[in-house]
């Protein structure tokens, strides 16, 4: 149990459009400090829901609460604590990166040039913050996104396919960033993606909609403890460890030239153990985890992400 006080509280949130439910009773806490990736289907009222939580749209009942106070009755002080990256921020080319902050900063009115040159260490753009931003690539435009979505300090950050069209190195950097954000401010995040590999590793915790309803919410190394009973044996002898594991009732199949074992941890040494005392040489025990992308299936039905 998350011992810390929620940023951001959806209670029992419900979106009606004439006789048809968008968003069924949603229940959601984000805490500081941590990254929550938000999934679902197509349809699912993701982004419903995301334009409820920043006052775009209003819910039929229910509440969203940020920072202690709803934001129906709080509009502009609860706003003020949000952060947002919607895909590929855009920026002017022609102004160098810190011109581009500076410009951000005047628009909030209360921005130190110290906060600037913080949020710029904070995303590593210190050497090029000066240059124009039509010389950035990609992945450094995403990074001074974050930086100009982290200038009024927000409390609540929500990037909406932060990562579409970066290459691997460039999405490797901003999960780097945005989790030591995440970390130093404090912030609680909200990150939604079809790219569910990244969310695994960018993200604490994973909060999956379907049609409207929160069907799972889970911190990622509970996903780990629950689908690891399987393990992938490779053998010197197939048939003979097969015969060994059908003598002692072992839940297997042989796939890809391996065996695949349903077993508890506490197993694993015991049955390596007694294959290699009955001749069959054992060259690797794996175990192996359900991915993000296979429980997601599941959970949906095989219903497709976006």
């Amino acid at each position: 149990m998350n011992r810390k006080k929620p940023v951001v509280q959806l209670k029992q949130l419900t979106k009606q459009i004439r006789k048809k439910k968008i968003i069924d009773d949603l229940s959601l806490d984000l805490y500081p400090g941590e990254v929550t990736g938000f999934l679902g289907p197509n349809g699912a009222g993701k982004t419903t829901t995301i334009r409820m939580m920043v006052g775009l749209m209003k819910p039929t009942s229910g509440e969203v609460i940020i920072n202690g106070k709803r934001l129906d009755s709080n509009f502009e002080e609860s706003v003020s604590h949000i952060g947002a990256i919607v895909e590929n921020p855009e920026m002017y080319k022609y102004l160098s990166g810190f011109d581009n902050l500076v410009h951000f900063a005047r628009m909030h009115g209360n921005i130190s040039k110290d906060r600037i040159n913080e949020v710029v260490r904070q995303v590593g753009l210190e050497k090029r913050i000066n240059e124009k931003v039509q010389s950035y690539s990609l992945g450094m435009r995403q990074r001074l996104g974050l930086a100009q979505a982290m200038l009024h300090k927000p409390k609540f950050l929500i990037l909406d396919e932060p990562t579409n069209g970066l290459d691997p190195a460039g999405i490797r950097e901003f999960r780097f960033y945005l989790r030591k954000i995440a970390a130093e401010d404090g912030v609680a995040v909200l990150v939604s993606s079809h790219l569910l590999s990244e969310i695994e590793l960018m993200c604490d915790r994973i909060a999956i909609i379907q049609q409207g309803k929160l069907i799972s919410i889970r911190h990622v190394h509970e996903q780990e403890s629950e689908s690891a009973h399987a393990y992938r044996i490779a053998v010197s002898s197939l048939d003979e460890a097969a015969k060994i594991l059908n003598e002692k009732a072992y839940a297997f199949e042989i796939v890809d030239q391996h065996l695949a074992v349903e077993m508890e941890k506490d197993e694993v040494a015991k049955l390596n153990r007694m294959l290699v005392e009955n001749d069959i040489d054992v060259y690797e025990i794996v175990p192996v985890r359900k991915t993000l992308e296979d429980q997601f299936l599941e959970m949906t039905g095989g219903d497709q992400i976006v």
